[in-house]
C-alpha cells in the first residue's frame, strides 16, 4: 500500500470533491431541479470515480505488479485479484 500513502493527500482531495459532489447531487433532488442538470452532475461524479480508480489502479501495477521483489506465483495471484476487482467495478 506504498503508493496510496505516498499520494494520500492527492487520493483524499479526489475523494473529498467525489463527496462534495455527491452532497451537491443530493440537494439537487432535494430542491428538484432539472433533469439535465441531475444527469450532469451523476455523469461529473462517474468521471471523478472512475479518475480516482485509475489512480489507484495505477499506482498498484506500478507499486506491486511491476516490483521486482515479488515472485512469479505471487505476481499471477495479484493480477487475478486485480481482474476480480475490475470485473467488479465494470459490471
Amino acid at each position: 500500500m506504498a503508493h496510496t500513502i505516498n499520494d494520500k493527500k492527492k487520493l483524499l482531495a479526489r475523494v473529498r470533491r467525489i463527496k462534495g459532489q455527491s452532497a451537491a447531487l443530493e440537494n439537487s433532488l432535494e430542491t428538484e431541479t432539472g433533469c439535465m442538470a441531475i444527469l450532469q452532475q451523476i455523469a461529473a461524479i462517474k468521471g471523478a470515480v472512475n479518475g480516482l480508480m485509475r489512480e489507484v489502479l495505477e499506482g498498484h501495477i506500478r507499486e506491486h505488479l511491476g516490483s521486482e521483489d515479488i515472485t512469479s506465483e505471487q505476481r499471477k495471484e495479484e493480477i487475478e485479484e486485480v481482474i476480480l476487482i475490475l470485473k467488479s467495478y465494470l459490471k
